[in-house]
């Protein structure tokens, strides 16, 4: 099980160095090496699109350290789409995210 999310964004270049910062930080906090990994982007109608993947020692972390309390979402692939989205947000990100596959 490892996490794939799309990221979107219209500003890339300012985008990708807050999301990398942000992706350490939470890397740091779980304690985690190689919790993460982007991928190439790609640009389509204005946009870029990069996918981020989440390691699963990563993942399970977060999923059972409480740090998803209160992350929207009946499953926990939502729930964790919603945290990694509003986590990002909190380190002044203005990426768009999407659950790609969650297991």
């Amino acid at each position: 099980m490892n996490p794939l999310f799309q990221l979107s964004t219209r500003s890339y270049e300012k985008e990708i160095p807050i999301v990398r910062h942000a992706l350490s930080d939470l890397e740091t906090y779980c304690n985690v090496k190689n919790g993460y990994s982007i991928e190439k982007p790609f640009e389509k109608f204005g946009w870029t699109f990069f996918n981020i993947q989440i390691s699963e020692e990563m993942a399970e972390i977060i999923e059972k350290s409480g740090m998803m309390k209160g992350a929207l979402g009946f499953k926990i692939g939502e729930q964790m789409t919603n945290f990694i989205g509003h986590y990002l947000e909190s380190k002044g990100s203005n990426v768009r995210i999407k659950k790609i596959d969650y297991g």
